[in-house]
């Protein structure tokens, strides 16, 4: 049995904890709010959920799925999730969380940000450019013709198979990006961000994004 670490209880990850729940995860979820804000969303999820701090929520996680706003990456317990395997959501949104020179001139990437808050985790991009509601609705066993697709990245091999296994689970074909650093190609405003699009689209959407928009 696997248990999911979702630190983070917005649009992304809650659904991401239906999902896992339904696949057969135990999950560990937790917000910026405290527990007792979650006790709606564990009783709908049943007995697999329990809510928990973010220190809770990285322990108990075989992996952790990290999904909260880029600005509030340095508040993630870096002890608690050193050497797991994290999932990153993450989008750049300048409204949201200021301007950052270095992924305005297309420097960097929001995931090498968090491998950088987050310097010994196992980081694989994951969920971000998949509309949160399409995550528990869009999903389609293996082999089904024209199944969708979602990216992943990651310099850690272990991190971006367990991603591409989820993804599998969820009912998602995964087509692997490359490093984080080549991440930016799903990225907010890119030809693959919130489109659905199989295996093969993905990849002609991947190959044709700019660095810059």
């Amino acid at each position: 049995m696997t248990t999911l670490g979702i630190i983070g209880a917005g649009n992304i990850g809650s659904q991401v904890a239906r999902a896992a729940v339904a696949a057969g995860y135990d999950v560990v979820i937790a917000n910026s709010r405290g527990p007792e804000t979650l006790a709606g969303l564990v009783d709908e999820l049943g007995p697999r959920a329990t809510a928990g701090t973010a220190v809770e929520a990285a322990v108990a996680g075989d992996a952790v799925v990290v999904t909260v706003p880029l600005k509030a990456i340095d508040q993630l317990p870096t002890e608690a999730l050193a050497g797991k395997i994290v999932l990153d959501t993450n989008n750049y949104y300048f409204e949201r969380d200021g301007h950052i020179d270095a992924l305005d001139k297309g420097e960097t990437t929001t995931s090498e940000l968090l491998q950088q808050q987050l310097p010994t985790s196992r980081i694989a991009k994951a969920f971000n450019h998949i509309p949160a509601a399409d995550i528990t609705t869009d999903g389609t066993p293996a082999g089904t013709p024209n199944r969708r697709a979602i990216a992943t990245a990651g310099d850690d091999a272990e991190a971006v198979a367990f991603a591409t296994k989820l993804y599998d689970e969820f009912g998602f074909d995964a087509v692997n990006v490359g490093p984080l650093s080549e991440s930016w190609r799903v990225e907010r405003d890119r030809p693959a961000y919130v489109v659905r699009q199989n295996a093969e689209e993905l990849e002609a959407n991947l190959a044709k994004a700019n660095r810059l928009p």
